[in-house]
């Protein structure tokens, strides 16, 4: 396996800058130091496009055909020429044309039509050379083959033109892009089978410590169950990763090394939560530390603030904070922008409003923090938001009933009932 490092341009500039990072960082810092740590992978597959949800596009898309192939009709109606409609000083439009025939979706007119003629066509059969518009039935009166049409008509109405939406040779995707299920109706639209891909992400996760217990078995005194690598698995599998999940690792510098160990054979990216809090975080550093470097961060963001990144022999390392909301945002803060770039893109900005707070903000300057809050529109059309009055790092509760983040930026010192704050919308990890 090639590591994500080996693969970073001045790799010596980066590591210096990297490990020799401030105690406290922003989180834009963090972002942007977890970014310029990855070069995107570069294994190409070719995939069906029933597999290819959430992949990400290795090469430009062109398109092989015109879409619709041919010009073809936008209703059911009458195909009518008329060289009157043709005519910029020609007043002479009919209004009864003769019927000489019928096209169907798959089954088209054979031939050509000339002045005074129609034929019956239907909601995208194609087109016959000669026609000049095309009436819908109700504004028609049919009698044998004689067609009266009972309001007038323009030049080339109700025709879809051969390559109005997809013009060949036209780049329907670039490198890069990550496809979803309407990209795949549209790849099949194409006449695309397959399509080229970046290979997935490969990413390990695991939880040490010896508090920790799996769902469904036991709680022993002072022990709790386990949620940091069910919600972060679940973002992955969101995100498209293939992952390896180690479980729960016990506070023993040998179980780390081995897991540790067996994470950086498997994974570009190893993800581990617990222990990297000050007075945690011995064994993980220890280990870290002989089998590779490690950096061990202060963000400053609530919740938050803990963070290790650094490389294994193959891999690259993050860790994160153990309490299970501190968790799931620098996840989805730091960590996904990083796994965004390494798989060959970018990670969608988050949807930002501005909304009124409902009640009252406390917060003391000093790092960002992202509230949890439920945001609607109110009867006036207003964006409002109603912050959760339990914003604790160990209430997972709270990401489940929010559906926003309010953030407030590293020097905001709080706000009153009625002003105005800043929100983004949970994203499809956190939705």
């Amino acid at each position: 396996m090639i590591s994500a490092f080996s693969r970073t341009p001045n790799i010596g500039t980066f590591l210096m800058d990297c490990f020799s990072a401030p105690d406290l960082l922003t989180v834009a810092q963090a972002q942007q130091l977890l970014v310029d740590a990855m070069s995107p992978l570069t294994d190409i597959e070719s995939i069906r496009i029933s597999d290819a949800d959430k992949r990400i596009v290795a090469q430009d898309v062109v398109s092989p055909i015109n879409v619709p192939q041919h010009d073809n009709s936008a209703m059911d109606g009458y195909a009518l020429c008329d060289a009157g409609l043709r005519s910029s000083t020609s007043c002479e439009l009919l209004t009864e044309f003769t019927l000489v025939g019928d096209s169907f979706a798959g089954r088209p007119f054979v031939g050509e039509l000339i002045h005074g003629q129609c034929i019956r066509i239907m909601t995208g059969a194609v087109i016959p050379v000669g026609t000049d518009a095309v009436i819908m039935q109700e504004q028609t009166v049919v009698n044998e083959q004689a067609v009266t049409i009972t309001k007038p008509v323009k030049l080339d109405a109700n025709i879809r033109r051969a390559g109005e939406d997809i013009a060949q040779q036209q780049v329907v995707f670039t490198a890069g892009h990550r496809l979803n299920a309407i990209d795949l109706g549209l790849l099949a639209s194409l006449g695309c089978a397959q399509v080229d891909v970046w290979r997935k992400l490969k990413v390990a996760i695991l939880a040490t410590g010896d508090e920790l217990t799996y769902p469904g078995e036991p709680l022993a005194p002072g022990h709790i169950y386990e949620t940091n690598s069910v919600v972060i698995q679940q973002m992955l599998s969101r995100f498209g990763a293939d992952v390896l999940s180690l479980g729960i690792i016990a506070d023993d510098k040998e179980a780390i090394a081995a897991a540790f160990t067996q994470a950086d054979d498997y994974a570009d990216v190893v993800i581990s939560s617990g222990g990297v809090s000050v007075g945690e975080a011995d064994y993980t550093k220890t280990v870290l530390d002989e089998m590779g470097r490690t950096a061990f961060w202060k963000v400053a963001m609530k919740p938050g603030k803990p963070f290790a990144f650094g490389k294994l022999p193959n891999s690259s390392f993050m860790g994160l904070p153990g309490n299970p909301v501190s968790a799931a945002v620098t996840f989805q803060q730091l960590v996904l922008p990083a796994l965004f770039r390494l798989a060959g893109t970018t990670m969608p900005t988050p949807k930002t409003l501005t909304a009124i707070t409902q009640t009252e903000i406390r917060k003391r300057a000093g790092r960002t923090d992202f509230q949890r809050g439920v945001w609607s529109v109110d009867e006036t059309g207003q964006v409002i938001v109603t912050p959760l009055s339990a914003q604790g790092s160990g209430m997972l509760s709270s990401l489940s009933t929010a559906n926003c983040f309010v953030v407030l930026t590293q020097d905001n010192a709080g706000h009153a009932a009625g002003e105005t704050v800043t929100i983004t919308l949970f994203d499809e990890f956190l939705a």
